[in-house]
């Protein structure tokens, strides 16, 4: 098992801190109806369970964009904190908030039958569909059809 390391990181404006411990720094990309509107396109998020620091969390402000998740914002610079599942408490954060983004390896797509045509990824990925999404996370299925 990979040793734990320490990654730290901040919005835009440098209002809110982030520091996180993780074993092994894994990217998905999410091509659902809702990531990509909040991103503008896929979103990417390191999953980060539930140990998670903020500092300045005066500044963060919450959007409940489903029954089970939540998105975290910088309420003066706009930046995409994260996305926390409501239930397990987990957070998926985006890999760009981070200063150190080495040993990040990209290793899936989720709602890859979601992705349009106008872009592609050159790493090979686990691609999850939709179906395997609502068959195994049956409360996300009316979020996005």
């Amino acid at each position: 098992m990979k040793e734990e390391e320490l990654r730290t990181g901040s919005c835009l404006c440098g209002a809110v801190h982030i520091e996180i411990s993780v074993n092994s720094v894994d990217l998905g990309v999410c091509h659902c109806s809702k990531c990509k509107k909040w991103a503008g396109g896929p979103f990417m998020e390191i999953e980060c369970g539930t140990a998670v620091k903020f500092l300045g969390e005066e500044n963060i402000s919450v959007y409940k964009s489903s029954e089970w998740a939540v998105r975290g914002f910088c309420k003066n610079c706009g930046t995409h904190l994260y996305i926390r599942d409501e239930k397990s408490g987990e957070y998926g954060i985006p890999p760009g908030l981070f200063e150190n983004d080495e040993n990040i390896e990209f290793n899936r797509q989720v709602f890859i039958d979601q992705k349009p045509s106008y872009y592609s990824f050159s790493e090979k990925t686990q691609n999850i569909t939709s179906e395997y999404i609502y068959k195994h996370f049956p409360q996300t299925k009316e979020e996005n059809t």
